[in-house]
């Protein structure tokens, strides 16, 4: 990622000196930072086309449909196994998480960095979720309740905070110079992490299916915003030193 950001940058430098007398050098940067906001601004499209959907006939009888179809497993097992994978995406289980990821930054990976820009990715995610259940305002679902909930219903913040957090810390993981074939089986269990806190939102009665793909649509868009940010910020912070 990086290196694609920083050719893309020496491409941007390269036009910019040949068809312009005045070249000021933090210019390609502030393109790339553009380039960044246009591929941003079309996921957001993405998640207020979904939003607008919330209104029309057509979304309610998929919920609908899906979570009948979900509900239909529930057993004492299952209906246990939800409620635990849920609150590994409550605020507790990603401190255990990131209490976890704190030994390993210290004593294998001896770097920090990763750690506190992915508590910046669950953070940012974690309060534009409060905002946009606000200013959507729509209720949960009324049917039974499984687990206690006190806030609105979309954009499901599980599912966003599971796709932020957990989303980050793959990319995180492809970035460590560790066995592929970990690196593979590591991302396999975090995608199923993921999807297992979704569907437990279903599953529990707290969420609609549109709810959790909201989230983890608008949770994807600033995993992908960030890991565009931090790169770029890495590579002009590499170019002032040179």
């Amino acid at each position: 990622m990086r290196e694609s950001i920083r050719a893309l940058i020496q491409k941007i430098k390269a036009f910019l000196i040949h068809n312009f007398h005045q070249y000021n050098s933090k210019l390609p940067y502030i393109i790339t930072v553009v380039v960044a906001l246009i591929i941003v601004i079309g996921g957001i499209n993405m998640f207020v086309e979904l939003t607008d959907e919330l209104h029309d006939e057509l979304l309610p009888q998929y919920d609908q449909a899906i979570t009948d179809y979900v509900i239909a497993f529930r057993t004492p097992a299952l209906t246990q196994f939800f409620i635990f994978i849920t609150h590994v995406g409550d605020l507790y289980g990603y401190l255990i998480v990131l209490a976890i990821s704190s030994l390993l930054s210290f004593f294998i990976f001896k770097k920090w960095r990763g750690l506190l820009q992915t508590i910046f990715v669950l953070v940012l995610a974690s309060l534009s979720n409060t905002i946009l259940k606000r200013f959507i305002d729509r209720a949960r679902p009324g049917i039974e309740h499984l687990v206690s909930v006190e806030t609105l219903s979309y954009p499901s913040g599980h599912a966003m905070s599971a796709m932020a957090f957990y989303g980050f810390v793959i990319y995180l993981f492809f970035n460590f110079k560790i066995n592929i074939y970990l690196k593979i089986g590591i991302a396999i269990f975090l995608v199923f992490i993921i999807l297992a806190i979704g569907i437990s939102r279903i599953y529990l009665g707290v969420h609609y299916p549109s709810d959790v793909a909201g989230g983890y649509i608008a949770g994807l868009i600033w995993v992908v915003f960030c890991i565009l940010i931090f790169n770029l910020v890495e590579v002009f912070r590499k170019d002032q030193k040179t």
